[in-house]
Formats: C-alpha cells, structure tokens, sequence
C-alpha cells in the first residue's frame, strides 16, 4: 500500500467554488477492443462501458468514464477501505480479462488524485487556465474531458450541476490545489 498524506483535511472555500479531496477511492484504468472484453466488463461491473466520446456511465457504486475508444477509468463512487491496496473488483477484472487476453486492467488509484470542485465558480476558474471550451461541457452532466489545466494533464468529469471531480497525477496535485485556490480567491 502507498503510503500518503491527503492534500488538505479541510474543505477549501473562496468566492463561491469548494474544493475537497475525495480519498480513499478506487480508481482502475481498462483497454481492450475486442467484443468478448465489452461483455466481460459488463457482467463483471452490471454496467455498460461509454463508447460514445467524453461521456460516461454511472451505476450506483461505479462510474467509467471514457478516456479514448479503447480506454476507460473506472472509479468507486463510495470511499473505498484505506487499509489495504487490494479491491476484489480489480482482482476480479484482471483475472477474467488481462490473464484472457481480452484486453488490460491496472490499478491506477494510487497514480491520481481525485478533487471535487462544487459552485458556480469552476468554469471561469478552469479557464484561467486551461484552453478547453467549457460552453457544451458545462451543459452536459456526465461529461468528461482530458484536457492541461495550468500545464497540467487532468481528466474533468461534470458530476452534476455545478459539481466536477478533477483526477491529477499525485505528483502534480499539491501545485494544482495551490493554483486553483490561487485562481480562486482571484474571481
């Protein structure tokens, strides 16, 4: 197990826009094409997988969001035991679909970290810095994106109305977090 310390145990607040760290949560990375990988995930996770680009799919514990036509993440929507590394659902996946070679499942929950931004704030503070249009995005719940958010690769996923979680590489969270409230506290 990684041994980490969160960003910040508070939640962050400045002119309207929230922003917490939402941990401990299991996050998997899928590839694969082939028809029998399509239907393997969707017995294993009882949901079907986005094929439609910058869109997701959300059951009641999981949601994929898709990443490129053979790539998606799969995230925990329930905080996830901080004890240990080992999650039965990867174990499942990787043993019916990376030992098959029906495609690959690796464990990326460690890699990123997910923040969640809530208000009305978000998109003029993403803009700041960040070249993406949010005009369709910020219309669309379910929407995702990878896009450089102040130099930095992120993938956006519009939750719901005025909520998005942001997934970062843990090497870049904390310059992230400092920027954001810095953009922030600049509205």
């Amino acid at each position: 197990m990684l041994n980490y310390n969160i960003l910040s145990k508070d939640e962050l607040n400045h002119n309207g826009l929230s922003i917490r760290e939402i941990s401990p949560i299991m996050k998997l990375n899928l590839r694969g094409k082939k028809r029998e990988f399509f239907t393997t995930v969707g017995k294993n996770l009882n949901m079907i997988l986005p094929t439609e680009a910058n869109t997701s799919t959300t059951s009641d514990k999981l949601t994929a969001i898709w990443l490129s036509p053979d790539e998606w993440m799969i995230v925990s929507n329930e905080l996830v035991n901080k004890d240990t590394n080992k999650y039965e659902l990867y174990e499942i996946l990787f043993n019916s679909i990376s030992k098959t070679n029906l495609g690959a499942v690796i464990d990326v929950t460690d890699q990123f970290v997910q923040l969640e931004l809530k208000g009305k704030n978000i998109y003029e503070t993403f803009s700041a810095g960040c070249p993406f249009n949010f005009n369709e995005f910020k219309e669309k719940i379910g929407a995702t994106t990878q896009t450089v958010l102040n130099h930095i690769d992120v993938i956006l996923h519009h939750k719901e109305e005025n909520v998005v979680n942001l997934f970062a590489r843990r090497s870049f969270a904390e310059h992230l977090w400092s920027w954001i409230e810095d953009s922030a506290s600049r509205l």
